[in-house]
């Protein structure tokens, strides 16, 4: 597949909605998480997925932590079917855009734990003790670019 990756102002109506569609089935259907999900966050980020017969089917965005262009801090990762390989893949081509547009020199983000050893496999490393993010145990975990 071949990732679009684009700044929310370059995001069609139809990209947005199934965005939104494809965040609310994994994170609030999935996995029963009650959340405010349109955090504003959304308008300075970079948008990262896969779409397949014009459904978003894997899915994150990327953007700056706290303003500070060496740090990038990326989240709501999700793939609709799982271990089919789109999750690795939506990484892999995830990570090589967010270093080319983004020009960062550490990538961050709140794991969930049991994911742990997937994200280990691009590099990244546990930074913190466990803690609960929305009644789900999660790890920081970095990546240096």
């Amino acid at each position: 597949m071949n990732l679009i990756s684009k700044k929310f102002n370059e995001l069609s109506a139809a990209e947005i909605y199934e965005i939104l569609k494809a965040r609310s089935e994994i994170f609030v259907i999935e996995q029963n998480i009650h959340y405010q999900d349109m955090d504003n966050i959304d308008y300075d980020s970079l948008h990262c997925f896969f779409m397949k017969d014009n459904k978003v089917v894997a899915y994150l965005r990327a953007f700056y932590q706290d303003d500070n262009k060496d740090i990038v801090r990326i989240g709501r990762v999700l793939t609709l079917k799982h271990r089919n390989g789109v999750g690795t893949d939506l990484m892999e081509q995830s990570l090589k855009s967010i270093k080319e547009k983004m020009n960062c020199k550490k990538i961050c983000m709140n794991a969930q734990k049991y994911v742990v050893h997937f994200y280990e496999k691009f590099g990244f490393k546990v930074v913190s003790d466990n803690f609960l993010e929305e009644g789900i145990v999660h790890v920081a975990m970095e990546l240096e670019v």
